[in-house]
């Protein structure tokens, strides 16, 4: 079966996109510990991040920089946490999190956004990619 990721990428299910190319996708947190929340995956449905070759891995570096760059360049931030968690979604993802205070890395801390707000959100960050 597979995950919510492969189904977002497929259309399957909405997102408020960020950005896509051939090998990956990223696209807002839905449940987001700050504005700007980010995840950048593989369209390669991979569950570990350990389990990525090394030329996927770099790609998604490189892809996840480059998004966070733009996210740096539109959401008002001291700077752009990453982290790599996978527990909950079984498909590598990177986190990319405009950070001001320690409490937005922590996942515990949510912010409440309206369609709106996400849609807002994503045309700037779209607006700044590089």
């Amino acid at each position: 079966m597979p995950s919510i990721f492969t189904r977002i990428i497929d259309g399957e299910i909405p997102c408020y996109k960020i950005a896509e190319d051939e090998s990956f996708f990223a696209f807002l947190d839905i449940n987001p510990n700050a504005k700007g929340h980010t995840l950048c995956i593989p369209k390669k449905e991979i569950d570990k991040i350990t389990d990525l070759d090394e030329e996927t891995y770099l790609g998604l570096m490189a892809f996840s920089r480059k998004i966070g760059k733009a996210i740096e360049a539109s959401i008002k931030c001291k700077r752009v946490g990453m982290t790599v968690i996978g527990l909950e979604v079984s498909h590598v993802h990177v986190h990319l999190i405009p950070l001001n205070e320690m409490k937005e890395a922590t996942f515990q801390h949510k912010v409440s956004l309206s369609s709106k707000e996400f849609e807002a959100i994503a045309k700037k960050i779209r607006s700044k990619i590089e």
